[in-house]
């Protein structure tokens, strides 16, 4: 038993947020490097409660609590999006490895106060994009670099829910929710993934809230090199809807359900050749059910072990945030701004 428990990494978990509830936390349970030993929250009853629900060893009533626990390697912060940085400095400080929830900051300097403290620990940290674990995002990315639909020229994508409730975190201007920070930075994380490039320059246009104040319908355009096109749109007030494009000039690969995909369901790419506007050029990939939660935290788990290097570092999440934070200012100014 010893030796099976040293081939795994302990993990704790700051907050009982329903994202950590109901998804990663089953999610990484069931994979076989990342044990989620311990949970943590402001409210020791609430904290205790979730443990038991889900099978959790040991709850604190505080996240300082946690961040002592001698036993826990790394931590997963699925904190509101204010307390990311604060709290992953704090993880970070104490000797623990950290998956941040995205965004991992509200701004690119505030991610850039990550990418210090990481340098001078030497821990490792990254940002909770689970969709690049997924095998269908990594087979779009083959797919768009072999040439199988020529030279990719252009990525459409569409990221919508609909979201009224006042007191949830995603509603609250003030802890950075809104539409940008919370899907509309998988249309730029997925664009700059399938390009391998960062864009020159953008332009947003923001529709906010009368009464929340947050961003509910954003709409941007990213310029990458090589005159490459992104333009997408992310609501919390729509009817729930996700698709991805990824156009070339021979072809283009439909992502069906690009964020979202139901652990149990397999997914779907759709490689049109564009012989037929009715579909009959269409080939389908399909890959078999998996938990992309699972595969995120077993990845990270290598890491902490030392069998593998981190994919994507936490410079990564630093410039994924200068491209919101240049949305933001290009909204404002009405203009292009340069990431």
């Amino acid at each position: 038993m010893e030796e099976s428990l040293s081939q795994t990494v302990s993990w704790g978990v700051l907050s009982t947020a329903k994202i950590a509830r109901e998804k990663v936390i089953p999610a990484m349970q069931r994979g076989t490097l990342s044990r989620i030993d311990a949970i943590a929250s402001r409210d020791a009853v609430k904290a205790a409660e979730t443990a038991a629900s889900l099978g959790i060893p040991k709850s604190y009533g505080s996240y300082e609590e946690l961040l002592a626990d001698p036993d826990i390697q790394a931590v997963y912060n699925a904190l509101p999006n204010h307390l990311h940085v604060p709290w992953t400095l704090k993880a970070l400080e104490a000797g623990k490895h950290v998956l941040c929830e995205k965004p991992v900051a509200l701004s690119a300097a505030e991610a850039a106060e990550i990418t210090e403290a990481q340098a001078r620990t030497g821990l490792v940290v990254a940002e909770a994009f689970m969709v690049r674990h997924h095998p269908q995002w990594r087979r779009a990315r083959e797919i768009a670099a072999s040439g199988r639909i020529g030279e990719v020229r252009a990525i459409q994508t569409f990221f919508s829910y609909y979201l009224t409730d006042p007191d949830n975190v995603r509603n609250k201007a003030d802890i950075g929710g809104g539409a940008l920070y919370d899907i509309g930075c998988y249309a730029i994380s997925t664009a700059r993934y399938i390009f391998g490039a960062e864009p020159e320059r953008v332009v947003g246009l923001i529709d906010r809230d009368p009464v929340m104040l947050t961003d509910r319908l954003t709409s941007g355009l990213a310029e990458f090199p090589g005159n490459r096109h992104l333009t997408f749109s992310c609501a919390t007030q729509l009817v729930p809807h996700q698709r991805v494009t990824i156009s070339g000039t021979k072809g283009r690969i439909e992502v069906q359900i690009p964020f979202n995909p139901t652990p149990a369901q397999a997914t779907r790419l759709l490689i049109d050749d564009g012989t037929d506007l009715a579909g009959s050029g269409i080939e389908v990939e399909e890959f078999p059910p998996c938990d992309q939660y699972t595969l995120q935290g077993d990845a990270f788990s290598r890491v902490v072990l030392g069998q593998e290097e981190l994919p994507h570092s936490i410079g990564d999440a630093v410039l994924n945030m200068r491209v919101i934070d240049a949305f933001f200012r290009s909204a404002k100014a009405g203009a292009w701004e340069q990431p």
